[in-house]
Protein backbone atom coordinates (compact mmCIF):
# COMPACT_ATOMS: atom_id res chain seq x y z
CA UNK A 1 0.00 0.00 0.00
CA UNK A 2 2.73 2.44 1.03
CA UNK A 3 4.74 1.42 -2.00
CA UNK A 4 1.78 2.26 -4.24
CA UNK A 5 1.38 5.66 -2.61
CA UNK A 6 5.09 6.46 -2.99
CA UNK A 7 5.04 5.46 -6.66
CA UNK A 8 1.92 7.54 -7.22
CA UNK A 9 3.50 10.56 -5.52
CA UNK A 10 6.68 10.21 -7.55
CA UNK A 11 4.69 9.91 -10.76
CA UNK A 12 2.67 13.00 -9.86
CA UNK A 13 5.87 14.90 -9.02
CA UNK A 14 7.45 13.87 -12.34
CA UNK A 15 4.32 14.96 -14.20
CA UNK A 16 4.38 18.30 -12.39
CA UNK A 17 8.01 18.89 -13.35
CA UNK A 18 7.23 18.16 -16.98
CA UNK A 19 4.24 20.48 -16.86
CA UNK A 20 6.42 23.23 -15.43
CA UNK A 21 8.77 22.91 -18.38
CA UNK A 22 6.11 24.08 -20.84
CA UNK A 23 6.84 27.64 -21.93
CA UNK A 24 4.31 30.43 -22.34
CA UNK A 25 3.66 32.36 -25.53
CA UNK A 26 5.44 35.43 -24.19
CA UNK A 27 8.45 33.30 -23.27
CA UNK A 28 8.49 31.83 -26.76
CA UNK A 29 8.38 35.28 -28.32
CA UNK A 30 11.26 36.48 -26.14
CA UNK A 31 13.29 33.41 -27.08
CA UNK A 32 12.86 33.72 -30.85
CA UNK A 33 12.14 37.37 -31.70
CA UNK A 34 15.81 38.11 -32.45
CA UNK A 35 16.02 35.14 -34.80
CA UNK A 36 12.81 36.21 -36.56
CA UNK A 37 14.23 39.72 -37.05
CA UNK A 38 17.48 38.22 -38.37
CA UNK A 39 15.54 36.09 -40.88
CA UNK A 40 13.60 39.18 -41.98
CA UNK A 41 16.78 41.13 -42.68
CA UNK A 42 18.43 38.22 -44.50
CA UNK A 43 15.42 36.86 -46.41
CA UNK A 44 12.79 39.66 -46.47
CA UNK A 45 10.15 37.59 -44.64
CA UNK A 46 8.24 39.64 -42.04
CA UNK A 47 9.50 38.82 -38.54
CA UNK A 48 5.90 38.90 -37.34
CA UNK A 49 4.92 36.18 -39.81
CA UNK A 50 7.86 33.98 -38.89
CA UNK A 51 7.12 34.31 -35.18
CA UNK A 52 3.36 33.79 -35.61
CA UNK A 53 3.92 30.69 -37.72
CA UNK A 54 6.38 29.33 -35.17
CA UNK A 55 3.88 29.95 -32.39
CA UNK A 56 0.99 28.38 -34.28
CA UNK A 57 2.81 25.40 -35.77
CA UNK A 58 4.78 24.45 -32.64
CA UNK A 59 2.22 25.22 -29.94
CA UNK A 60 4.53 27.90 -28.50
CA UNK A 61 7.45 25.48 -28.78
CA UNK A 62 5.72 22.81 -26.69
CA UNK A 63 4.73 20.33 -29.41
CA UNK A 64 6.51 17.01 -29.75
CA UNK A 65 7.91 18.05 -33.13
CA UNK A 66 9.44 21.15 -31.53
CA UNK A 67 10.66 19.44 -28.35
CA UNK A 68 12.13 16.30 -29.89
CA UNK A 69 12.72 17.30 -33.50
CA UNK A 70 13.45 21.05 -33.18
CA UNK A 71 10.86 21.49 -35.95
CA UNK A 72 8.97 24.71 -35.20
CA UNK A 73 7.15 25.08 -38.53
CA UNK A 74 5.73 21.65 -39.22
CA UNK A 75 7.75 21.27 -42.43
CA UNK A 76 7.50 17.75 -43.82
CA UNK A 77 10.39 15.80 -45.34
CA UNK A 78 9.61 16.05 -49.09
CA UNK A 79 11.81 14.27 -51.62
CA UNK A 80 14.84 16.55 -51.40
CA UNK A 81 15.30 16.33 -47.61
CA UNK A 82 18.54 14.54 -46.68
CA UNK A 83 18.61 15.22 -42.94
CA UNK A 84 17.26 13.44 -39.90
CA UNK A 85 13.58 12.56 -39.71
CA UNK A 86 10.88 12.42 -37.06
CA UNK A 87 7.47 10.80 -37.55
CA UNK A 88 4.15 12.17 -36.36
CA UNK A 89 0.48 11.64 -37.18
CA UNK A 90 -0.89 14.52 -39.24
CA UNK A 91 -3.22 14.23 -42.23
CA UNK A 92 -2.24 10.57 -42.33
CA UNK A 93 -0.64 8.31 -39.73
CA UNK A 94 3.12 8.41 -39.19
CA UNK A 95 4.01 11.23 -41.58
CA UNK A 96 7.66 12.19 -42.09
CA UNK A 97 8.78 15.56 -40.74
CA UNK A 98 12.18 17.23 -40.85
CA UNK A 99 14.30 16.96 -37.72
CA UNK A 100 16.97 19.56 -36.98
CA UNK A 101 20.09 19.67 -34.83
CA UNK A 102 18.78 22.81 -33.14
CA UNK A 103 15.78 25.10 -33.38
CA UNK A 104 17.67 27.86 -35.19
CA UNK A 105 18.22 25.48 -38.11
CA UNK A 106 14.44 25.12 -38.23
CA UNK A 107 14.09 28.91 -38.60
CA UNK A 108 16.75 28.97 -41.33
CA UNK A 109 15.11 26.11 -43.21
CA UNK A 110 11.71 27.80 -42.92
CA UNK A 111 13.12 30.83 -44.72
CA UNK A 112 14.70 28.62 -47.38
CA UNK A 113 11.45 26.67 -47.76
CA UNK A 114 9.49 29.86 -48.49
CA UNK A 115 11.90 30.70 -51.31
CA UNK A 116 10.37 28.01 -53.51
CA UNK A 117 8.63 29.17 -56.65
CA UNK A 118 5.16 28.52 -55.30
CA UNK A 119 5.72 31.33 -52.77
CA UNK A 120 7.44 33.83 -55.06
CA UNK A 121 4.39 36.15 -55.16
CA UNK A 122 4.82 36.74 -51.42
CA UNK A 123 8.16 38.48 -51.99
CA UNK A 124 6.43 41.08 -54.15
CA UNK A 125 4.70 42.30 -50.98
CA UNK A 126 6.22 44.84 -48.63
CA UNK A 127 8.37 43.25 -45.94
CA UNK A 128 6.05 44.59 -43.23
CA UNK A 129 2.76 43.64 -44.93
CA UNK A 130 1.93 40.87 -42.47
CA UNK A 131 -1.74 40.75 -43.50
CA UNK A 132 -0.80 40.22 -47.14
CA UNK A 133 1.70 37.54 -46.16
CA UNK A 134 -0.81 35.76 -43.93
CA UNK A 135 -3.39 35.60 -46.71
CA UNK A 136 -0.76 34.76 -49.32
CA UNK A 137 0.57 31.79 -47.36
CA UNK A 138 -2.90 30.25 -47.40
CA UNK A 139 -3.38 31.02 -51.10
CA UNK A 140 0.00 29.46 -51.94
CA UNK A 141 -0.93 26.28 -50.10
CA UNK A 142 1.24 26.45 -46.97
CA UNK A 143 -1.71 25.35 -44.81
CA UNK A 144 -5.07 23.72 -45.45
CA UNK A 145 -6.90 25.39 -42.57
CA UNK A 146 -9.24 28.00 -44.15
CA UNK A 147 -8.81 30.19 -41.04
CA UNK A 148 -4.99 30.14 -41.23
CA UNK A 149 -4.66 33.85 -42.20
CA UNK A 150 -6.99 34.97 -39.40
CA UNK A 151 -5.12 32.84 -36.88
CA UNK A 152 -1.76 34.39 -37.85
CA UNK A 153 -3.12 37.94 -37.93
CA UNK A 154 -4.82 37.42 -34.57
CA UNK A 155 -1.56 36.29 -32.94
CA UNK A 156 0.40 39.14 -34.53
CA UNK A 157 -2.00 41.84 -33.41
CA UNK A 158 -2.66 40.47 -29.93
CA UNK A 159 1.04 40.26 -29.12
CA UNK A 160 2.09 43.27 -31.26
CA UNK A 161 4.53 41.18 -33.27
CA UNK A 162 4.40 43.78 -36.08
CA UNK A 163 6.70 45.90 -33.92
CA UNK A 164 9.49 43.45 -34.76
CA UNK A 165 8.85 44.16 -38.46
CA UNK A 166 9.62 47.81 -37.74
CA UNK A 167 12.89 46.79 -36.08
CA UNK A 168 13.74 44.61 -39.06
CA UNK A 169 13.12 47.47 -41.48
CA UNK A 170 15.47 49.69 -39.46
CA UNK A 171 18.27 47.15 -39.83
CA UNK A 172 17.55 46.86 -43.57
CA UNK A 173 17.63 50.65 -44.03
CA UNK A 174 20.95 50.89 -42.18
CA UNK A 175 22.34 47.87 -44.07
CA UNK A 176 23.16 46.19 -40.77
CA UNK A 177 22.79 42.58 -39.68
CA UNK A 178 21.16 42.04 -36.26
CA UNK A 179 22.36 39.58 -33.67
CA UNK A 180 20.70 36.18 -33.76
CA UNK A 181 19.95 33.37 -31.36
CA UNK A 182 22.50 30.65 -30.60
CA UNK A 183 20.03 27.96 -31.65
CA UNK A 184 20.20 26.17 -28.30
CA UNK A 185 17.78 28.34 -26.32
CA UNK A 186 15.76 26.57 -23.64
CA UNK A 187 13.03 24.41 -25.09
CA UNK A 188 10.84 22.09 -23.02
CA UNK A 189 11.89 18.49 -23.38
CA UNK A 190 11.23 15.21 -21.66
CA UNK A 191 14.73 14.07 -22.57
CA UNK A 192 17.99 15.61 -21.42
CA UNK A 193 20.18 15.95 -24.48
CA UNK A 194 23.92 16.34 -24.16
CA UNK A 195 25.50 17.70 -27.29
CA UNK A 196 28.31 15.55 -28.59
CA UNK A 197 30.41 16.12 -31.64
CA UNK A 198 30.36 13.02 -33.84
CA UNK A 199 33.63 11.53 -34.86
CA UNK A 200 34.71 12.11 -38.45
CA UNK A 201 34.31 8.42 -39.17
CA UNK A 202 30.76 8.41 -37.82
CA UNK A 203 29.95 11.65 -39.64
CA UNK A 204 31.13 10.19 -42.94
CA UNK A 205 29.14 7.03 -42.32
CA UNK A 206 26.00 9.02 -41.56
CA UNK A 207 26.47 11.09 -44.72
CA UNK A 208 26.68 7.93 -46.82
CA UNK A 209 23.57 6.54 -45.17
CA UNK A 210 21.70 9.80 -45.77
CA UNK A 211 22.76 9.86 -49.41
CA UNK A 212 21.51 6.31 -49.83
CA UNK A 213 18.09 7.33 -48.47
CA UNK A 214 17.62 10.15 -50.97
CA UNK A 215 14.67 9.67 -53.30
CA UNK A 216 16.02 11.09 -56.55
CA UNK A 217 13.11 12.67 -58.40
CA UNK A 218 15.11 15.57 -59.85
CA UNK A 219 17.50 15.88 -62.76
CA UNK A 220 20.32 16.19 -60.22
CA UNK A 221 21.26 13.96 -57.31
CA UNK A 222 21.17 15.81 -54.00
CA UNK A 223 24.32 15.28 -51.95
CA UNK A 224 25.31 16.30 -48.45
CA UNK A 225 28.63 18.06 -47.89
CA UNK A 226 31.02 17.43 -45.01
CA UNK A 227 29.73 20.75 -43.70
CA UNK A 228 26.18 19.35 -43.72
CA UNK A 229 24.88 21.44 -46.63
CA UNK A 230 22.75 20.08 -49.46
CA UNK A 231 24.30 20.55 -52.90
CA UNK A 232 24.36 19.22 -56.47
CA UNK A 233 27.08 18.89 -59.07
CA UNK A 234 26.52 20.96 -62.21
CA UNK A 235 26.35 19.12 -65.53
CA UNK A 236 27.12 20.26 -69.08
CA UNK A 237 24.57 22.83 -70.13
CA UNK A 238 23.39 23.62 -66.62
CA UNK A 239 22.52 27.21 -65.81
CA UNK A 240 21.52 28.95 -62.62
CA UNK A 241 17.96 28.94 -63.94
CA UNK A 242 17.88 25.25 -64.87
CA UNK A 243 19.06 24.10 -61.44
CA UNK A 244 16.65 26.50 -59.74
CA UNK A 245 13.83 25.13 -61.91
CA UNK A 246 14.76 21.55 -61.02
CA UNK A 247 14.32 22.28 -57.31
CA UNK A 248 11.41 24.71 -57.57
CA UNK A 249 13.56 27.62 -56.41
CA UNK A 250 14.08 31.13 -57.70
CA UNK A 251 17.35 31.67 -59.58
CA UNK A 252 18.32 34.52 -57.26
CA UNK A 253 18.40 32.01 -54.39
CA UNK A 254 20.97 29.91 -56.26
CA UNK A 255 23.01 33.06 -56.87
CA UNK A 256 22.81 34.08 -53.23
CA UNK A 257 23.78 30.69 -51.82
CA UNK A 258 26.72 30.36 -54.25
CA UNK A 259 27.99 33.96 -54.52
CA UNK A 260 27.25 34.12 -58.24
CA UNK A 261 26.68 37.14 -60.43
CA UNK A 262 23.51 37.31 -62.50
CA UNK A 263 25.36 36.54 -65.75
CA UNK A 264 27.94 34.08 -64.42
CA UNK A 265 27.95 30.70 -66.12
CA UNK A 266 28.14 27.32 -64.45
CA UNK A 267 30.62 24.67 -65.55
CA UNK A 268 30.35 20.91 -65.40
CA UNK A 269 31.63 19.73 -62.00
CA UNK A 270 30.82 22.95 -60.15
CA UNK A 271 29.40 22.59 -56.65
CA UNK A 272 26.01 24.31 -56.45
CA UNK A 273 24.60 24.69 -52.95
CA UNK A 274 20.87 24.48 -52.32
CA UNK A 275 21.21 25.87 -48.79
CA UNK A 276 23.18 28.73 -47.25
CA UNK A 277 26.84 28.03 -46.59
CA UNK A 278 28.06 27.94 -42.98
CA UNK A 279 30.09 30.40 -40.92
CA UNK A 280 32.86 27.84 -40.46
CA UNK A 281 33.81 24.24 -41.19
CA UNK A 282 35.65 21.36 -39.56
CA UNK A 283 39.03 22.46 -40.92
CA UNK A 284 40.63 25.54 -39.44
CA UNK A 285 43.14 26.52 -42.16
CA UNK A 286 43.84 25.93 -45.85
CA UNK A 287 46.83 26.62 -48.11
CA UNK A 288 45.81 28.35 -51.34
CA UNK A 289 46.59 26.40 -54.51
CA UNK A 290 47.60 27.93 -57.81
CA UNK A 291 44.74 29.71 -59.57
CA UNK A 292 42.32 29.41 -56.62
CA UNK A 293 40.13 32.35 -55.70
CA UNK A 294 38.54 33.04 -52.35
CA UNK A 295 35.18 32.05 -53.83
CA UNK A 296 36.68 28.71 -54.96
CA UNK A 297 37.71 28.07 -51.37
CA UNK A 298 34.30 29.19 -50.11
CA UNK A 299 32.62 26.65 -52.40
CA UNK A 300 35.12 23.92 -51.59
CA UNK A 301 34.56 24.07 -47.82
CA UNK A 302 31.00 25.43 -47.72
CA UNK A 303 32.01 28.54 -45.74
CA UNK A 304 30.38 31.88 -46.52
CA UNK A 305 32.53 34.10 -48.72
CA UNK A 306 31.95 37.21 -46.60
CA UNK A 307 33.08 35.28 -43.51
CA UNK A 308 36.31 34.21 -45.22
CA UNK A 309 36.99 37.84 -46.10
CA UNK A 310 36.40 38.85 -42.49
CA UNK A 311 38.53 36.05 -40.99
CA UNK A 312 41.43 36.91 -43.29
CA UNK A 313 41.04 40.71 -43.40
CA UNK A 314 40.53 40.75 -47.16
CA UNK A 315 38.52 43.48 -48.86
CA UNK A 316 35.98 42.72 -51.57
CA UNK A 317 37.83 41.88 -54.79
CA UNK A 318 41.09 41.15 -52.99
CA UNK A 319 42.37 37.60 -53.59
CA UNK A 320 44.79 35.54 -51.48
CA UNK A 321 48.22 34.78 -52.87
CA UNK A 322 49.12 31.25 -53.94
CA UNK A 323 50.73 29.37 -51.04
CA UNK A 324 49.26 31.67 -48.40
CA UNK A 325 47.29 30.23 -45.51
CA UNK A 326 43.59 31.02 -45.30
CA UNK A 327 41.66 30.82 -42.03
CA UNK A 328 38.40 28.90 -42.38
CA UNK A 329 36.97 29.90 -39.03
CA UNK A 330 37.14 32.71 -36.52
CA UNK A 331 40.36 32.79 -34.54
CA UNK A 332 40.03 31.84 -30.88
CA UNK A 333 42.22 33.53 -28.32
Amino acid sequence: MYRFIIIALLSFHSFSLLAEKAISRNEYINLWKDEAIYQMVMHKIPASITLAQGILESGDGNSRLAREGNNHFGIKCHNDWTGERIYEDDETKGECFRQYENARDSYEDHSAFLQRKRYETLFQLDADDYKGWAKGLKECGYATNPKYPQLLIGIIEEFKLHEYDEQGLEYIKKNKVPTRSSGHESTPSTVEVKEKKPSKEKSNRNNKEERAEINITHQHEVLLSENNIRYVIAKDGDTQESIAEDFDLNAWIIRKFNDLGANEKLHAGDIVYLQPKRNKCGESKYVVAQGETLRDISQKFGVKLKKLRKYNQLTEGQEPAMGSTIKLRKSTK
